[in-house]
C-alpha cells in the first residue's frame, strides 16, 4: 500500500486578487485528489499545473460553493502535461514545482470567501 500525504491550505476572508499556491514536491509522488471550497455562492476558479506549464494538470474549474467542496481526482485531470488526460494521475518528481492557481472571482463574478484546498499525493 502506497502512503498518502495531503498539503492543505485556507485563505481567510473575502479574496479581492488572485492566488498562486507554490509548492515543491518532497518525493515522487501522484496527485490523486484535490478538494477546493469557498464558503460562499463564488465563481472562483482553479487550475494545478507546474511552474513550466500553470494549467498542465487541470486547467480552469470551478471551486465548491457555500461549505461543499468540489472534488477533483482522476477523470477531472485534463491538462496538456499529461499524455493521457482523465486516464493517469498527475506523477511529479522529486523537486517538481506544483502550483496551484485560483481566480479568485472566475470572469469577473463573485469573489470567493474562506477557501479551502486540499491535495492529497501518494509517495512513488
Amino acid at each position: 500500500m502506497l502512503n498518502k500525504f495531503q498539503n492543505s491550505f485556507h485563505i481567510p476572508g473575502t479574496l479581492t486578487a488572485n492566488l498562486t499556491i507554490t509548492l515543491t514536491v518532497p518525493s515522487d509522488c501522484s496527485l490523486v485528489h484535490v478538494s477546493a471550497v469557498a464558503s460562499n455562492n463564488s465563481d472562483a476558479t482553479l487550475k494545478i499545473g507546474t511552474s513550466a506549464d500553470n494549467d498542465g494538470y487541470l486547467t480552469a474549474a470551478a471551486i465548491g460553493d457555500s461549505g461543499t467542496p468540489a472534488e477533483f481526482d482522476l477523470d477531472d485531470f485534463d491538462g496538456a502535461l499529461l499524455s493521457n488526460p482523465g486516464v493517469e494521475y498527475p506523477h511529479l518528481l522529486d523537486g517538481t514545482v506544483l502550483v496551484l492557481t485560483l481566480d479568485y472571482d472566475g470572469a469577473a463574478g463573485t469573489a470567493a470567501q474562506n477557501v479551502t484546498l486540499v491535495a492529497t499525493f501518494c509517495e512513488g
